[in-house]
């Protein structure tokens, strides 16, 4: 950054000031002095010219106002000034304590409280309305300055002896400040200044130092915190009076005065530091005594408070900013956001793109590319393990296009860059990196070019290296480099020291070293790298002439010549991409151009200069923008020309094109060529356009020309030459003048005018016109399109008849009642019908997708559409239809998708649908097995296995009629059923049901049926029944089975068959031991009063122990069925006596009909 004194105002009758202060939104200076002083000014710019804004604007005093009435110390009155102006102050609140004077106040970061110290110790925090808070005596304690935390959570309060407490806000005390830059230092000191920066325009890093201390020995701590244990030291080497951040945190500038060896008086002097303690320059300030300094709002003044004046110092930042293709790319900071936001602002279409990057250390761009240099993250995992250096990164966009992302060795404090090459400097190396082919090389440059990265494309050179151009560079970090530049074949580096070092390029290799008299802080290069500019830390411009060869003092010949221009106080410079010897300065708020380091009269500009190119400079005004950066004005990008340029201008406006021409012919330039070309054009001059289109080398201007002398109508010829200069408008008209509206319709073909373009068309009619107003409705709907006006841009396309960007508006309009009926009205196997039908899956519109990809026949397509959306009975009902292999694993994919949600009988139904009954049958009797561990309802129960037990049915009888086809002959009946018996004994190994799948549905039949009938009174049918569950101990539990069957035996006057149930129920397992004794007592009860011995046999026994086998039971009364007619249920195959059958509609125990 450069800083250089701009302005003085003197305070009438010679008081001296003791301080002052700059408002930050409203611009009001407030300074207080001696005897009670108290003024406020304002300093307001006033010009009608646009190119005047900034700095470079005129600036006078719109407000002198003498502040009367005020004795004794006034010294921070203007800290307060903006709450006098706005705000009633109450008696609470005033300055009237006789004993003790007030030495320090502060407002918190919003601007709600304010905090007011005095020496005594005495403490007054109040709010913004004037109100007190509180109030608090620190006994025995001189006060003299105070802070506020960011958040206003934390008070710091500084004491006469130099000690620092922290407080909170409530006024409690929490402890001292470690004062670290204090170590070692004896004697009386005392603090100069506390500034905590509140971060209300961001942090230019996060976690950045805020909290600047400074005492009156020069000495300087920078903390991120209150709590730091590792601050930022500096040693000023001054007396310091007074600190303050800028607007942003970025720069501290430390006010005081420094003792000169060579003088015997004491220098004024404010030294500016980065949060890092980085020194950043020295301003050296006339006057015995300096007291003040304040900043101006937005960081591009200081005001000084020195004896009897203040004096006024602009400030030239150095902005992370740069220019590249139209495109000027900037950063700032922000509040809400800890990275730094760098916009690229497309001048010429007015256009811009938001990058946020963080810890930004430089913008450095050419041609097409830009390069974002970064200090990488050092708590990465995977990079500390391999570097021990601090890592940086750098990144190159195009068209705001992030290409690569490269990882530095070094931290690239000076980058530099050409159309091929990347050069990034530390304090001891730089690193060359070719990130692009040269499009004009021989084949051994490009073999060697084309070698691996570690041996070609990427070196790394310490400065104190030779390198010879043909050997790797190494690392050794010993001394320091200063800055780089680099043009085509050569890369100059200056070191602290003054020497500056020429290197080849791209074969590295240390050509030539020169010595200056200067610290070098800006190096800039000619186009034909004849000349070196360089620009010092002092701002001292000087020039450098590399290839010269001169004899020095001692009679040796050298090379390099320093050339006798000088200019101080110099900013920015550029020199012309065109022309060795043009280049334009900045020096303070003017801008000078040089042609042979001769100067032109200079312009009143304070902008930063991107680009001087034909003999034009193109400067960014960047104070303006960064006032509004989120909003830039194209008004800030001014445009001027050189004289020559303005010369020869008014030579063909006021002389004529033969006294021009003369004049361009002895001051020869591409530009001023083309400006004659015009000129010639303009009054259709064809043979003077043509000879100066070829001094020029304008290929496209000199095929224009004689395209024009092709042309047989004046009229004709002044059309085509207004359409060159781009006056439009007049062309189209004199075209249509000509009844020649094809060439109007052309012209704004070629323009992009489709507006325009649709409206001549309607105009006239004609077969040719249709493809073309289609081509118009299209681009006009593109246009729309483009700018999400969507609804705009469907009655273009329904016009154009552009089924798919229509498709495309309808779907972001979410207007999908459209978008079906454009695809119902689309033919079958259409293209776009695929990609509507993906836009409905997208948006969850399951039966509109599986239209469409029904009518393109992309039924698979369909079914996963289905699947994706949930609906898998359409699925499953897609797949069927279209006898699609997968069904199996879609239905096991819906099928697992309803168990996670536990709607298994929603997966059964699924099953069944499908036929796939055997799967269904396995979940039916899943759910009847976990209902009959709940010991819910039996007859539930019973319903549940008679369901599973029909299922596996259906799969038996499904089983032999896919049998009956495969077999074939006479006794292809027999064969079919015994080859599906078999298939099934194949299948159904794995399951035991499938061999007896009424077994459930039996046992709680017989179940329910004994215990129906011993409540009706059927004791002796009960036993019967009863008897039968012996056999299904594996469904219904032992326990239910044989006290049912004890039940039915007493009630039956049967002890033999009761005491055998007792005493199978008394050896039971699963019944505690406390259970068994209740059994037992009460088989004891039983049995001492009846003989375990049954009176009569009962006939089922009889049977069994006659050794027939066991007989068919019938299900409607549990008897064996000892006739020989009797009825057997089609369905589950049991029987019914046939005299009971008559009794009954439907089957006992599967329900099916009886008839």
């Amino acid at each position: 950054m450069f800083f250089y004194l701009s302005k003085k105002i003197a305070i009438p009758n010679n008081v001296k000031l003791k301080c002052v202060s700059w408002n930050k939104d409203q611009g009001f200076i407030a300074c207080g002095g001696e005897d009670g002083l108290l003024k406020v000014l304002k300093l307001e710019t006033q010009t009608d010219d646009a190119k005047l804004r900034g700095l470079a604007a005129p600036s006078n005093l719109s407000m002198n106002q003498t502040l009367e009435g005020h004795s004794g110390e006034s010294l921070y009155f203007m800290e307060c000034f903006q709450l006098l102006c706005e705000s009633s102050w109450y008696e609470e609140m005033i300055n009237n304590r006789n004993k003790s004077v007030v030495r320090s106040m502060s407002w918190n970061a919003d601007g709600q409280k304010i905090c007011i110290v005095y020496e005594d110790g005495a403490v007054i925090v109040g709010s913004v309305d004037g109100n007190r808070i509180w109030g608090k005596d620190l006994k025995g304690i001189q006060l003299c300055h105070v802070a506020w935390s960011a958040d206003s959570k934390v008070l710091l309060f500084g004491m006469a002896n130099g000690e620092i407490h922290i407080y909170d806000n409530q006024g409690n005390f929490i402890m001292k400040m470690k004062l670290n830059c204090l170590v070692n230092v004896t004697g009386a000191i005392s603090i100069a200044g506390i500034h905590w920066y509140h971060g209300t325009e961001g942090y230019v890093e996060p976690d950045c130092p805020c909290l600047a201390i400074c005492f009156d020995n020069g000495r300087c701590q920078i903390m991120r915190h209150e709590n730091d244990q590792n601050p930022v030291l500096i040693d000023t080497g001054m007396y310091v009076v007074s600190i303050q951040w800028n607007h942003i945190g970025s720069v501290l500038a430390v006010a005081g005065s420094q003792k000169v060896v060579t003088q015997d008086k004491d220098v004024n002097t404010v030294q500016f530091y980065t949060p890092f303690g980085e020194h950043l320059g020295t301003l050296k300030v006339p006057g015995k005594q300096m007291s003040a300094l304040s900043w101006e709002g937005g960081g591009l003044k200081i005001a000084l408070a020195v004896d009897s004046f203040i004096y006024f110092a602009n400030i030239r930042p150095d902005y992370k900013w740069g220019y590249c293709s139209n495109t000027v790319v900037y950063a700032y900071t922000r509040p809400d956001r800890p990275e730094y936001c760098v916009i690229f602002w497309d001048t010429k279409n007015n256009e811009k793109y938001v990058k946020y990057v963080k810890s930004l250390i430089s913008i450095t761009t050419c041609g097409d590319f830009c390069i974002l240099a970064t200090k990488a993250d050092e708590n990465h995992p995977q990079l500390n393990a391999i570097l021990t250096e601090f890592l940086c990164s750098t990144n190159i966009l195009c068209n705001c296009n992030l290409i690569v992302l490269m990882l530095f060795l070094i931290v690239p404090l000076f980058v530099a860059m050409t159309k091929t090459h990347v050069i990034a400097a530390s304090k001891e190396a730089f690193y060359t990196w070719q990130y692009r082919v040269a499009k004009k090389l021989t084949a051994l440059e490009i073999n060697q070019i084309t070698r691996s990265r570690k041996e070609g494309r990427e070196r790394i050179y310490h400065v104190d290296d030779t390198p010879s151009g043909s050997v790797d560079g190494v690392l050794d970090y010993s001394k320091a480099i200063q800055v780089g530049d680099l043009l085509k074949q050569m890369l100059i580096a200056g070191r602290e020291s003054g020497t500056i070092q020429r290197y080849s390029l791209p074969n590295v290799g240390l050509i030539q070293k020169y010595s200056l008299n200067c610290r070098a802080y800006q190096l800039s290069l000619n186009c034909n790298s004849s000349r070196l500019a360089v620009i010092d830390i002092s701002g001292v411009l000087t020039f450098f002439d590399l290839d010269a060869r001169v004899t020095d003092s001692t009679g040796q010949q050298v090379i390099g010549e320093l050339l006798k221009l000088e200019r101080k106080d110099v900013w920015d410079m550029k020199w012309a991409k065109d022309n060795p010897d043009l280049f334009a300065m900045m020096e303070k708020t003017r801008m000078y151009v040089f042609r042979n380091l001769d100067p032109e009269e200079p312009i009143q500009t304070s902008g930063y200069i991107c680009n001087f190119e034909d003999l034009e400079i193109k400067s960014v005004l960047l104070d303006e923008i960064l006032k509004n950066p989120e909003h830039p004005n194209k008004d800030y990008i001014i445009n001027f020309e050189i004289r020559s340029l303005r010369d020869s201008r008014a030579l063909i406006e006021k002389v004529g094109i033969e006294d021009a021409s003369q004049f361009i012919e002895d001051n020869p330039h591409p530009r001023l060529w083309r400006l004659l070309a015009e000129a010639a054009l303009q009054k259709l001059d064809l043979h003077t356009a043509e000879q100066a289109f070829v001094r020029c080398k304008d290929y496209q201007g000199i095929k224009f020309v004689k395209r024009l002398g092709n042309l047989q109508t004046e009229s004709m010829k002044q059309a085509e030459v207004a359409a060159y200069f781009g006056r439009f408008e007049e062309a189209e008209r004199m075209y249509l003048d000509m009844d020649r509206r094809d060439l109007a319709i052309g012209l704004r073909l070629k323009l992009g005018d489709w507006f325009r373009v649709l409206q001549l068309l309607k105009t006239g009619s004609g077969d040719a016109d249709d493809s073309l107003l289609e081509q118009a409705h299209n681009a006009i709907g593109d246009y729309f399109a483009d700018r999400q006006k969507w609804l705009n841009a469907v009655q273009y396309y329904v016009q154009g008849r552009n089924q798919e960007r229509l498709a495309e508006c309808y779907y972001m309009l979410e207007d999908y009642e459209g978008l079906e009926n454009l695809a119902s009205s689309l033919p079958e196997n259409h293209k776009l019908l695929p990609e509507i039908a993906q836009m409905f899956v997208r948006v969850g519109m399951c039966e509109q997708a599986v239209t469409a990809f029904l009518k393109c026949n992309q039924p698979k397509d369909a079914v996963d559409a289905c699947v994706h959306l949930n609906q898998w009975n359409k699925a499953v009902e897609l797949a069927k239809n279209h006898s699609m292999k997968e069904i199996g694993s879609l239905l096991a994919r819906y099928a697992s998708h309803l168990l996670e949600k536990n709607k298994t009988l929603d997966a059964i139904e699924l099953y069944r649908k499908a036929n796939y009954f055997y799967d269904a049958a396995k979940l039916m009797f899943k759910i009847a097995d976990e209902e009959a561990k709940k010991r819910t309802k039996p007859l539930r129960v019973k319903k549940l296995y008679v369901l599973s037990a029909l299922l596996i049915e259906q799969y038996h009888e499904q089983m032999k009629n896919a049998q009956k086809g495969k077999v074939k002959g006479k006794s292809s009946e027999a064969t079919s059923a015994l080859a599906g018996l078999l298939e099934e004994e194949v299948l159904s190994t794995t399951s035991r049901f499938t061999d007896n799948a009424w077994r459930g549905a039996e046992a709680y039949h017989f179940f329910i049926l004994a215990q129906r009938q011993l409540y009706e009174g059927y004791v002796d049918t009960a036993l019967k029944t009863a008897l039968h569950l012996r056999d299904y101990e594996d469904v219904i539990p032992a326990v239910e089975i044989y006290s049912l069957l004890a039940l039915c035996a007493c009630a039956s006057r049967a002890f033999g068959t009761c005491s055998k149930a007792f005493i199978k129920l008394e050896s039971l397992e699963t019944l505690s031991a406390e259970q068994k004794q209740q059994y037992e007592d009460l088989a004891l009860e039983i049995f001492t009063k009846h003989t375990p011995k049954d009176n009569r046999k009962s006939e089922l026994d009889s049977l069994l122990e006659g050794g027939e086998g066991k007989l068919p039971t019938c299900v409607a009364t549990g008897s064996p069925i000892t006739e020989y007619q009797f009825w057997m249920c089609s369905v589950c195959k049991h029987c019914v006596l046939a005299q009971e059958i008559s009794n009954y509609n439907f089957c006992p125990l599967c329900h099916s009909s009886v008839g």
